[in-house]
């Protein structure tokens, strides 16, 4: 076959695969129930917020604190049958549009189902950031700009996504002896990150990024290989005809990963603060250990499962103690590229 015609049978396969995609999200949202819905008083230049979440009472204060002073305007948020006041603790937000179901997590496609419907619903033409609650997005001079100066800049370079490398941190000792409470600074706790043992593909059916390593690759799992994707592209201008393939990590259409140059040069990105190894991480990983919905199958995973209910420490003597986001650059895990 000539390499042209593959690469429209190709095209045309990942249209048909968004098509699918689309599809089965408008058909999982019967699965929704509104607590809240205000969206009606979203403003056409607000940037959005989604998030699906389950049990995260504890980290939702800090995660919803941080996403605010980025610059989100208002979140759509899925409640996947919290019993730990979740729930109610965001329906007393304002800025909050709450629905809740009681549906499989797994069957949903990990919960993307849901937020592609909401995307496609409330998203048009927006940029929205879609987070996990133990995700907290950083970029170069976050702390002085904010996402509405990002996103000013992402419109006039003509790129409607930005990505951005997931490092998980973790504390020095058991992670059980770093208490966390409700309201608190992860990275009081979390201050240490692996920065060296990650290795990068490009997939070449949707070119999109491919990044494994860190703790989990190195000391939860038997296996490396299955260790966790690590590139997400959180943050798009949305249109109702856009769909993530696995979580945040992939998109279609496929032009939306081409978010890396291939001229040798850097372009733009940040980094997901991935905060799992709080306190809490032990009793969890029995708790998601027994439901059994977080892999397509969760057997494979039940070492790492036990690994982290042994309460494991994961520090070591090369890890590196996060510093803020120009350590980072200085590690090449984020860049600034032409965003000065």
């Amino acid at each position: 076959m000539k390499p042209s015609a593959q690469t429209a049978r190709v095209a045309f396969s990942l249209f048909l695969r968004r098509i699918r995609l689309l599809r089965r999200a408008m058909r999982h949202r019967h699965d929704l129930t509104a607590v809240r819905d205000v969206t009606a008083g979203i403003h056409p230049e607000a940037i959005l917020g989604f998030a699906c979440i389950r049990n995260e009472r504890l980290r939702l204060p800090y995660f919803l604190d941080h996403a605010r002073r980025l610059g989100i305007n208002h979140f759509l948020v899925v409640d996947n049958g919290s019993d730990d006041g979740s729930l109610e603790y965001l329906a007393e937000q304002p800025d909050i549009s709450l629905w809740q179901t009681g549906a499989g997590y797994k069957a949903s496609r990990f919960g993307v189902d849901w937020t592609t419907w909401l995307q496609a619903r409330y998203g048009h033409g927006h940029w929205c950031l879609t987070l996990d609650a133990d995700e907290l997005l950083i970029y170069p001079h976050w702390e002085t700009r904010d996402l509405r100066a990002l996103t000013g800049w992402l419109d006039g370079q003509g790129q409607p996504m930005f990505p951005a490398m997931m490092l998980d941190l973790f504390p020095k000792g058991p992670l059980t002896a770093h208490p966390y409470a409700a309201g608190d600074d992860p990275l009081v706790h979390l201050h240490w990150f692996d920065h060296g043992n990650y290795s990068v593909q490009v997939q070449p059916r949707m070119r999109n990024f491919w990044i494994q390593g860190g703790p989990r690759s190195r000391a939860l799992l038997a296996d490396p290989r299955r260790g966790p994707t690590l590139n997400k592209v959180p943050l798009v201008r949305w249109r109702r005809d856009y769909v993530y393939v696995n979580s945040t990590h992939s998109l279609l259409p496929a032009r939306l990963n081409r978010f890396y140059a291939e001229d040798g040069g850097e372009q733009a990105s940040g980094v997901l603060l991935h905060t799992k190894f709080l306190s809490s991480a032990p009793e969890r990983s029995g708790i998601e250990k027994a439901r059994g919905e977080h892999f397509f199958d969760s057997s494979l995973f039940s070492g790492y499962y036990d690994a982290l209910i042994a309460d494991p420490d994961l520090w070591h003597r090369h890890a590196q103690r996060f510093q803020g986001w120009r350590h980072l650059e200085a590690l090449g895990l984020m860049s600034r590229g032409g965003w000065v």
